[in-house]
């Protein structure tokens, strides 16, 4: 293998705050630096980005689409000559599948975000896709990530992916999450939190039915934004709970919010890997979800970090257990995570598939 550097290229949408945004601008900054050289190309806008990229090349397409940033990604590709091209969502592969016709000898990734047979259930318009290639675009990646086992089954078996191409990598655990303190919360108002996109597939509706049944004092803290604000509000209204809600556009100190929580609780329909729901548990606050498929189930361990369940009566009931009939510690609860998510563990996982990919590269 060449002494000189692997030249990878990530391409995102944008620097918003997101779950893929986050991981890929994570992944590319931390990369090891004395054998890889990163590069981030942005279709999106440098007003735009919440998330550090410094010490690595950042190009900002100014684009508000993926498909008119093509022509700059060709250009980009073709003068710059990439070892490998990793994309970050669905419609980005896409489009870097279309682009690894032009460049035989790049490697070309794509890391899906979701469970995309449940997902695209929840998009506001679906449009069939009756371009053979981009229905089958995966053809034309040289590898394709997952966040979890359920992500792997669905590409398999509803979109006859080859699984000898997927390769599963769990999202890591990013930015400083110290262990709080334990405490007991018997005597005070139990401070509930979700952090994640108000859209449809969040479940935050359902969360608020369920919070309205409940018979104890509790503050509901919600941290971010999305679509369905409004709806979401004004159901909190209709059920008289608006009161009890906090409300978080964005933050830069999660770890805060999340430390001073009893209890994270997440309403998904699908999930990819849920980021919040994992630094939860980092930092030592019980988590409870809804059983739905994605990587939800891979992180909780039932009584060991929080519950899973199937029912808003079967909430209700784990709720009250998390909150009025147990103490939780927090270091058991890091601990469930810590090993299994570490970030330099996922890194090595990262760097030995680039590795692999670029040995075949220079074939």
């Amino acid at each position: 293998m060449s002494e000189s550097k692997i030249k990878i290229v990530f391409v995102l949408p944008s620097l918003k705050a997101g779950g893929a945004e986050r991981v890929i601008s994570f992944i590319a900054t931390n990369l090891e630096s004395q054998k890889f050289k990163s590069i981030l190309i942005i279709v999106g806008n440098q007003q735009d980005a919440v998330y550090d990229t410094q010490g690595i090349e950042v190009h900002f397409l100014n684009k508000k689409r993926v498909l008119n940033a093509i022509p700059k990604l060709f250009k980009y590709l073709f003068f710059n000559k990439p070892a490998i091209v990793v994309g970050s969502i669905s419609h980005v592969n896409r489009v870097l599948a279309m682009l690894s016709l032009f460049f035989p000898k790049t490697k070309f990734v794509g890391r899906e975000a979701s469970v995309s047979s449940i997902m695209k259930t929840f998009a506001m318009t679906h449009r069939k896709t009756h371009i053979p290639f981009f229905r089958n675009y995966h053809k034309y990646l040289e590898a394709i990530i997952c966040q979890s086992e359920d992500m792997v089954e669905d590409l398999v078996t509803n979109y006859g992916f080859s699984k000898t191409k997927i390769h599963v990598i769990n999202n890591p655990i990013t930015g400083h999450l110290p262990i709080k303190e334990p405490h007991s919360s018997k005597e005070k108002t139990k401070q509930l939190i979700t952090i994640g996109r108000l859209s449809k597939e969040k479940g935050h509706e359902r969360i608020l039915k369920v919070l309205s049944k409940l018979e104890f004092d509790y503050c509901y803290t919600v941290i971010g934004t999305g679509i369905e604000k409004d709806t979401i509000f004004n159901l909190a209204k209709q059920l008289n709970i608006f009161d009890k809600i906090k409300y978080v556009p964005h933050t830069n100190d999660v770890a805060h919010y999340l430390s001073n929580s009893d209890v994270f609780i997440q309403g998904s329909y699908v999930e990819g890997f849920p980021n919040a729901l994992l630094e939860s548990c980092v930092v030592g606050t019980p988590v409870i979800a809804f059983n739905a498929p994605g990587g939800t189930k891979e992180i909780i361990e039932d009584n060991v970090n929080g519950f899973m369940v199937d029912t808003n009566e079967a909430f209700i009931e784990k709720i009250d257990f998390i909150l009025n009939k147990k103490e939780w510690n927090p270091k058991l609860i890091n601990a469930s995570v810590a090993k299994k998510y570490d970030k330099n563990f996922i890194l090595k996982k990262y760097e030995a598939l680039f590795f692999k990919l670029s040995i075949e590269q220079q074939k």
